[in-house]
């Protein structure tokens, strides 16, 4: 058996692999503790399940946010539309105050936050967690939804945001 030429398992020419696949980005919010509480995630998958609905990501074992917004009793998720391009960067800031400052946003009686200008809203629960290497997946429970088909969303390609091509 013969291994192809330029197979390699270092690290760093995997995760630079794994970044020329497109992914999908969505902030994740609530109010905890009385607080507004916001994440970005850059590996959001839909279609986990149709029924009963369900969504993942992966999250960082290393996160010191999503375990905050893990006992949330709703999640909200706003998949980033093309005007939140300019603000990835200041939702996934170290810093956890002033993520939302200058994002419109809207909370549900539940807690759940989302942004305005997504092209989908999900309403979420946290239904499973899986041990994955350095991260966890998370499964998600989708409990209502709303989309917004005249807004696009952008994805995560090559470390970097990008709009889809209409």
């Amino acid at each position: 058996m013969t291994t192809p030429a330029g197979f390699t398992s270092d690290p760093g020419d995997i995760q630079g692999a794994f970044s020329a696949f497109p992914s999908g980005v969505a902030a994740l919010s609530a109010r905890v503790h009385g607080e507004p509480t916001a994440m970005i995630v850059s590996s959001f998958a839909v279609g986990v399940s149709h029924r009963p609905p369900m969504v993942s990501f992966a999250i960082q074992h290393t996160s010191t946010t999503w375990p905050a917004l893990a006992r949330a009793r709703t999640v909200g998720v706003s998949v980033l539309g093309e005007e939140h391009s300019g603000k990835a960067r200041q939702l996934a800031s170290r810093s956890k105050e002033g993520r939302l400052v200058g994002l419109g946003t809207l909370e549900t009686e539940s807690g759940a936050i989302f942004l305005e200008g997504a092209p989908i809203w999900l309403e979420c629960t946290v239904e499973h967690t899986y041990p994955a290497g350095d991260h966890d997946i998370i499964v998600l429970r989708v409990l209502a939804m709303m989309t917004d088909d005249d807004r696009s969303p952008v994805v995560w390609h090559r470390r970097e945001l990008k709009m889809l091509a209409g």
